[in-house]
């Protein structure tokens, strides 16, 4: 077979005659291996589906999509919190453009220790990490969502005996200058729920759950309120965003609550 030597045609560098920009193009849905440094310093294995996009001019025809992948590759496994924003820059540089986006959204798993007999379990949290950037400006937003257990403080109060409690799930969004870890975020949501939730529980550590919780009764409006309360007083962030929904355990519908609020000093 004889080879072509000559010059292919870029024809994603050609003109386009539309004149209409793209606000974001690139590839979604792609799963990458992925070793995430943690709060320690531990790697942990897991698996992101990553989305990467950058913004397109109107002169030009369509973007390089290898090269989105050549970014991935290059970077290898390991990610953390903090080199994300690093990540996006590159991107946006190796694709010659002035704005763009990388999303990773992932499992991670937290071993706890159960909380009478400590006995260790792996819970997982569901996060999503975006870097944007915008005419050389970086933001960066880490997402969360930690399940939870709350109890109703009506039904304690109106029945004689026991009360309804249910799982439930609370999602932070935050938006911070600087890097913002995720157990930071699993801390401050555990701490305002009725109890934590664990993956292994002994009988004295199911004792110790369900008194706890029958003890700190919540609304999801007292939940959403006193984290809401917790991510104001945290001066790194610029932006955030509370989502409490209870799955309800007497009811066929979910309860829902929800607060967005800014740090912002100006």
């Amino acid at each position: 077979m004889t080879v072509n030597t000559n010059p292919m045609p870029d024809v994603q560098g050609s003109v386009d005659k539309r004149r209409i920009a793209i606000d974001r193009v690139g590839v979604k849905a792609v799963r990458h291996p992925l070793s995430l440094i943690d709060r320690s310093g531990a790697a942990q294995s897991t698996v992101a589906v990553v989305g990467m996009n950058v913004g397109l001019p109107h002169d030009k025809k369509g973007t390089h999509m290898s090269r989105f992948l050549q970014v991935l590759r290059d970077e290898g496994r390991e990610v953390s919190v903090a080199s994300i924003e690093a990540l996006s820059r590159r991107m946006v540089d190796t694709l010659e453009a002035d704005s763009g986006r990388l999303e990773l959204a992932f499992p991670f798993f937290v071993d706890k220790a159960a909380p009478v007999s400590g006995e260790r379990g792996l819970i997982d949290y569901d996060v999503e990490l975006v870097a944007e950037v915008q005419s050389g400006v970086a933001t960066q937003t880490l997402k969360v969502v930690v399940p939870v257990t709350t109890l109703c403080p009506c039904s304690k109060e109106i029945s004689e005996y026991g009360a309804h409690n249910q799982r439930g799930h609370i999602t932070v969004t935050v938006e911070s200058a600087g890097a913002v870890w995720i157990e930071e975020i699993i801390d401050l949501v555990e701490d305002k729920a009725s109890c934590e939730v664990y993956g292994v529980l002994k009988r004295p550590d199911e004792k110790f759950v369900t008194e706890r919780a029958y003890e700190n009764p919540k609304f999801v409006e007292d939940v959403v309120r006193d984290v809401a309360s917790a991510l104001k007083s945290d001066a790194r962030l610029s932006r955030w965003i509370v989502e409490v929904e209870n799955f309800e355990s007497i009811h066929n519908h979910s309860a829902y609550a929800y607060i967005e609020g800014s740090n912002s000093t100006a």
